[in-house]
């Protein structure tokens, strides 16, 4: 489309407040500086936004997309204006001190994206993300701001090979337990380590990145498909630089963010992640995504969802096929396409003007044969992977993750740890016995703070032969690669007065996912006369700062009012 085709803008633009007239004279001198010509500066300034890093292969792409992003910009009639911001990556902080940065790195995402955008009056954004919390916080960003925006994520790594077979992270932290055993020698474990990760993107199972990927498309904030292409296929250039010709037809045509994140999105978008058995993450991000939408949505609505919706996807960390795999079956539009034949996906607006009925009705088939998806009539498991619970232990709520094979009823003495150190310690040691209900507290969102993820501690329990023979609670969260009988986001948390911070060694527990209940019968309203808050890990920077203003995991742990 020629530039005298295109649908013309609709004045004014944000942008007019830092480029037009007399008065304007010095912000447009140092536009003039970075290279921006008067014809340039005239057009549309839509930020490229991008959490690029060098830290992990999870966001090492994304200066690259970057880069056709702005082409696409260009090419569409408008000027980019790219900004980095800051990616904190799960994979190695986790089990330290560092994982408390993950969650609050969400927020800082968020409002680091805010500042710039508002700070600039920018017309429009594309966001391109890669891992776990850089997703939410892009499509939180697109919420608050909601102005004409398109949200790109960077692809999934390829899969490790290892004596014939996909292996992913998840089989490193798993061989960690397994070398803490004795089960296998330091050899072993190298060659573990060196075969999991073979490039750019973002691990490479149903864990939390690629299910917030799947949520961005579900949510219509990412063209369906684009969001399945590994990173480091070519065509994800392609992928961009189509994101920066969309992001300036939804400028022309008005097509903002909160028109597209409707109730039915919500809906659509936990269906998909119960379809998938997706991490539990994406509890707590789509409750903070719709807080910024301002659409009301509850800890109960996932439920609803769980419960209506069979899994049909064969993915780790419970299941046999990668992500690389998912997208060879059909990606996402495989998934939303067995769920709307079953009459369990809503119709609904997207970012690209066509809805999502169209768009599934373009999207290619999947291949013939395929074992990675089934129709909701042959399902892996017949609800998802998840249930809300409630009880003396967590009268806000609570999240089991369901193995689908294991339990449903888990009943053992608690085994009270103060901190994920302490326990993954514990664990290391041999002193966890099958059927000890592990309890893990103080690592909620503001007595972590930041709401640490347990997967060194889950890993160590399979690699020692214990994943399914103890169960596990605590106030922080999982990874999406953690499976077992694993229950988290208990609230209220211990350090705000939960009743997990009451527990004692020994004190009977009871998990109950038929009737949805978590409990226990020691007496806790004896204990909290003599109970007070234990000390502030942290007083000073970011996260004391995050620890006051934090809300309830049941709320989606935001800060913003």
């Amino acid at each position: 489309m020629s530039a005298d085709e295109r649908i013309p803008l609709r004045a004014p633009m944000r942008s007019d407040a830092i480029k037009t007239g007399p008065d304007r004279a010095p912000a447009r001198a140092m536009l003039h500086a970075t290279g921006l010509d008067a014809e340039a500066i005239a057009r549309p300034l839509v930020a490229v936004v991008h959490t690029w890093s060098n830290i992990s292969p999870c966001n090492l792409n994304l200066r690259e997309l970057a880069e056709a992003a702005s082409a696409g910009i260009r090419a569409a009639g408008g000027t980019p204006i790219e900004f980095n911001t800051i990616a904190v990556t799960d994979g190695i902080a986790m089990g330290t001190s560092g994982m408390r940065a993950s969650l609050v790195s969400r927020e800082v995402i968020t409002d680091s994206i805010e500042l710039a955008v508002d700070g600039h009056c920018l017309d429009a954004m594309v966001v391109l993300c890669g891992c776990d919390k850089t997703i939410p916080a892009a499509a939180m960003a697109l919420a608050r701001l909601n102005i004409p925006g398109v949200a790109l994520y960077g692809g999934s790594i390829a899969h490790g090979t290892l004596d014939g077979k996909p292996i992913t992270v998840q089989q490193v932290f798993e061989a960690v337990g397994s070398h803490g055993a004795g089960k296998i020698s330091d050899e072993r474990l190298c060659t573990i380590e060196r075969a999991a990760c073979p490039g750019a993107g973002a691990c490479g199972g149903q864990y939390t990145a690629n299910t917030m990927a799947m949520v961005l498309s579900a949510l219509g904030l990412s063209p369906l498909g684009l969001n399945d292409i590994a990173a480091t296929d070519p065509a994800k250039r392609e992928a961009a630089r189509h994101c920066g010709e969309l992001v300036l037809d939804c400028l022309r045509n008005e097509r903002k963010p909160r028109d597209i994140l409707g109730p039915q999105a919500f809906r659509n978008a936990m269906r998909v992640v119960a379809a998938t058995a997706g991490s539990t993450n994406a509890v707590l991000h789509l409750l903070a995504i719709a807080h910024e939408a301002g659409v009301a949505l509850g800890i109960e609505d996932f439920e609803t969802a769980a419960a209506a919706t069979p899994v049909i996807t064969d993915l780790m960390p419970g299941g046999r096929y990668t992500a690389i795999e998912m997208t060879a079956a059909g990606g996402m539009a495989a998934v939303a396409r067995e769920l709307r034949v079953a009459g369990l996906l809503e119709d609904a607006p997207t970012v690209s003007g066509r809805s999502l009925f169209e768009e599934i009705d373009v999207a290619p088939e999947s291949p013939a044969g395929q074992q990675v998806v089934h129709p909701v009539a042959r399902a892996f498991k017949p609800r998802g992977g998840y249930t809300i619970l409630y009880g003396n232990l967590s009268p806000e709520g609570c999240i089991l993750k369901l193995s689908g094979t294991g339990p449903v009823l888990f009943e053992g003495p608690a085994r009270v740890f103060e901190s994920e150190e302490a326990c993954f310690a514990a664990v290391q040691s041999g002193v966890i016995q099958s059927g000890d209900v592990i309890v893990i507290r103080n690592e909620g969102p503001a007595g972590g703070p930041g709401m640490r993820e347990m997967l060194a501690v889950t890993a160590a329990l399979v690699g020692r032969g214990l994943g399914d023979q103890v169960a596990l609670m605590t106030d922080g969260r999982f990874s999406g690669a953690s499976y077992g009988f694993v229950v988290g986001h208990v609230a209220p948390e211990a350090v705000r007065g939960g009743a997990i911070g009451l527990l004692r060694d020994g004190d009977r527990i009871r998990i109950d996912a038929a009737r949805r209940v978590i409990e226990t019968d020691a007496d806790l309203d004896a204990r909290r006369a003599g109970w007070s808050a234990p000390d502030p890990k942290v007083s000073h920077g970011v996260l004391a700062k995050y620890a006051r203003l934090v809300g309830s995991a049941a709320k989606g742990a935001v800060t913003s009012p």
